[in-house]
C-alpha cells in the first residue's frame, strides 16, 4: 500500500499570502492524522521561532503520523529539526545543474560531498532520513543517481523524486521511477508541482510503476500553481486503478474545509471532489439521470468523500431537478404547479440571473397559492404607458368560466393594471387595496420582484404576493391571488 506524506504545513503553506499560527498548524495535523495520512512535513524548522513552536507542539501531540521537518544542506537547519523533537528530516538536495550552478553556485561534486557529511550528521542524531533530488525532472538520470546511491550508502530511509517547477510528463514519469526503483531497494517517493496542470496524473504514474510514497498537499496547496492534490491522488488513484491508501475518505472534505478555512485560500466551485460543484447539478437532463441512478452523472457517490448531492436551479433546470427539491423543502405540487414554477426559474435564468433559493421560495409559495382552488384567473394583460402617453391597461379574466374584459387608467402602469383587474371583478366582488409594496429579491434591474399587497372585502382583509422579473405581472399575480383568497375566505 502505498503512503501519503502531507506537506500542506510546508509546501502548502508557502502559498503566497498565507500564514498559520502554531495552533492551527497542530489543528491541522491533529486532522490530518485522523484522516489516516503516513507522514506529516510539519514546516522547515530554521524558518521563525513561530515555526519551531509549531511544529514543536505537533511533535508533541498523540499522533500516530511520522512528523517531519524540511531541510537544506546545512547542518543548523539539521540542529532546527532535531530541536523539535520530529522524527525524520525531508532533506532537500539540488541535483539539476541549473540549481546547482545558478541557485547553490557550486558544482556537482561539492553537492555529493555535502549530502554525504549532512546525512551522516542527521543519523548521528537518531533522525530518519528521507532523501530528495530537487528539480529531478530536469536533471540528468545519472548524476540523480549517484546522489541517491550515496544517500543508501549512508542509511537513508527514503528517496524522493522530485518535479520542482511541474514540467514532468507521465511517460517520463514511468521511464524515470522505473530505472530508480530498479537501482535502489529502499522506497522511492514522488513530489510533484501542479504549474502545467499534471501533478495528479504524475504522482498516480508515479505510484503505479513503484513509487511506494506520495507527496501531497490537502487541495492542492502550494507555491504557485499547487502540488499534487491529496484527495484528487487517493480517489483517482482508488477509482481508476486500485490504489489503496491508509486514507478515511469519508473525512476528505471536512479535511479541505478546514484547511480553506484556516488558510483563507477558498475553493474553486469546479474543483474535483471538494469543490462546490463536484455533486452539484443543474441540468434537467443530468437530474434525472443522476435520480433515477446516481452512476449516470457521477464517477464516485458523494456520500463516499464525506459530501451530499445537491440540485441548483437555472435555465438548465428541468422538472426532476425542481420536484427534488421541492422535496427537500416538504413541499408538494401537482403537474401544473411544477411545470408553472419551472417556468418562471427559466425565465430568471434566461436573463443570466442567479436563481437563489430565496427567488425560489417566492416562486414557490406564489405558483402554489395561485393554482390552489383558483376562481379567478388571468387570461390577457395589456398595458400602453409612455412619457406622453396615459398609462393604460386592459384586463382579461376569467371568473368561474366566465370570460370578462375591461379596462383602467392610472398614474402609471402598474397603478392602470390593478384598477382594470379590480374593474373586471367588481361583478362578483367589491376589492380595496389596502395597501401595495415591492422587494427585490436579488440585485440588479432584472431582478426577481416581489410585490405584497394587502386587500379587503367588507371585513375581511388578506395578504397576497406576486412574484415575477416583471413588475406589471407580479402586481397583477398578486391582486389576482388577493381576490382568490377573498373568494375562499367566503366560502368558509
Amino acid at each position: 500500500m502505498p503512503k501519503l506524506l502531507d506537506t500542506t504545513l510546508r509546501d502548502g503553506e508557502q502559498t503566497p499570502g498565507v500564514s498559520l499560527k502554531p495552533e492551527e498548524k497542530v489543528w491541522i495535523a491533529n486532522k490530518l492524522d485522523g484522516l489516516g495520512v503516513d507522514v506529516i512535513e510539519a514546516g522547515s524548522a530554521i524558518t521563525s521561532k513561530g515555526e519551531r513552536e509549531g511544529i514543536k507542539k505537533i511533535a508533541e501531540e498523540d499522533i500516530e503520523a511520522e512528523i517531519c521537518s524540511y531541510t537544506r544542506l546545512l547542518e543548523e537547519d539539521i540542529d532546527a529539526a532535531n530541536e523539535c523533537n520530529v522524527d525524520s528530516i525531508h532533506l532537500v538536495v539540488p541535483v539539476s545543474e541549473l540549481h546547482i550552478e545558478k541557485k547553490m553556485e557550486t558544482d556537482k561534486e561539492e553537492v555529493i560531498e555535502k549530502t554525504s557529511n549532512l546525512i551522516d550528521y542527521a543519523k548521528n542524531q537518531d533522525l530518519k532520513v528521507i532523501l530528495s533530488g530537487e528539480d529531478s525532472s530536469r536533471a540528468d538520470l545519472e548524476f540523480l543517481c549517484d546522489v541517491f546511491s550515496v544517500g543508501v550508502e549512508k542509511g537513508v530511509d527514503r528517496l524522493c523524486y522530485c518535479d520542482t517547477v511541474g514540467v514532468l510528463k507521465p511517460e517520463k514519469t514511468k521511464k524515470d521511477i522505473k530505472e530508480l526503483t530498479k537501482n535502489f531497494n529502499i522506497p522511492i517517493g514522488i513530489h510533484c508541482h501542479n504549474d502545467l496542470g499534471y501533478a495528479t496524473p504524475n504522482t498516480i504514474s508515479a505510484l503505479r510503476n513503484g513509487a511506494e510514497e506520495a507527496h501531497v498537499t490537502v487541495n492542492g496547496i502550494g507555491e504557485r500553481a499547487g502540488n499534487a492534490s491529496l484527495e484528487e491522488v487517493v480517489m483517482s488513484g482508488r477509482k481508476l486503478y486500485d490504489l489503496d491508501f491508509n486514507i478515511k475518505p469519508k473525512l476528505l472534505y471536512e479535511t479541505s474545509e478546514l484547511v480553506s478555512r484556516l488558510t483563507g485560500i477558498p475553493l474553486s466551485a469546479n474543483k474535483p471532489i471538494v469543490g462546490e460543484n463536484a455533486f452539484t447539478h443543474e441540468s434537467g437532463i443530468h437530474t434525472h439521470g443522476v435520480l433515477t441512478d446516481s452512476s449516470t452523472y457521477e464517477p464516485i457517490s458523494p456520500s463516499e468523500v464525506g459530501r451530499e448531492r445537491k440540485f441548483t436551479i437555472g435555465k438548465h433546470t428541468g422538472k426532476s431537478s425542481v420536484k427534488a427539491i421541492l422535496e427537500d423543502m416538504g413541499v408538494e405540487a401537482d403537474k401544473e404547479q411544477l411545470e408553472e414554477i419551472v417556468s418562471r426559474v427559466k425565465e430568471i435564468g434566461d436573463k443570466g440571473k442567479k436563481v437563489t433559493t430565496a427567488d425560489l421560495q417566492t416562486i414557490v409559495e406564489t405558483v402554489l397559492k395561485i393554482y390552489k382552488e383558483a376562481k379567478v384567473e388571468l387570461e390577457e394583460l395589456t398595458v400602453v404607458s409612455g412619457n406622453k402617453v396615459t398609462p393604460t391597461a386592459s384586463v382579461e379574466i376569467e371568473v368561474e368560466g366566465e370570460n370578462i374584459l375591461k379596462s383602467g387608467t392610472g398614474t402609471g402602469p402598474v397603478d392602470a393594471c390593478i384598477k382594470a383587474v379590480r374593474e373586471s371583478i367588481s361583478p362578483v366582488a367589491d376589492i380595496e387595496l389596502e395597501d401595495y409594496r415591492v422587494e427585490a429579491i436579488t440585485g440588479g434591474s432584472d431582478a426577481l420582484v416581489e410585490v405584497i399587497v394587502r386587500v379587503k372585502k367588507g371585513d375581511k382583509i388578506v395578504s397576497a404576493r406576486g412574484a415575477r422579473t416583471d413588475i406589471i405581472m407580479a402586481s397583477v399575480e398578486a391582486m389576482i391571488e388577493g381576490v382568490n383568497r377573498l373568494m375562499m375566505e367566503d366560502e368558509k
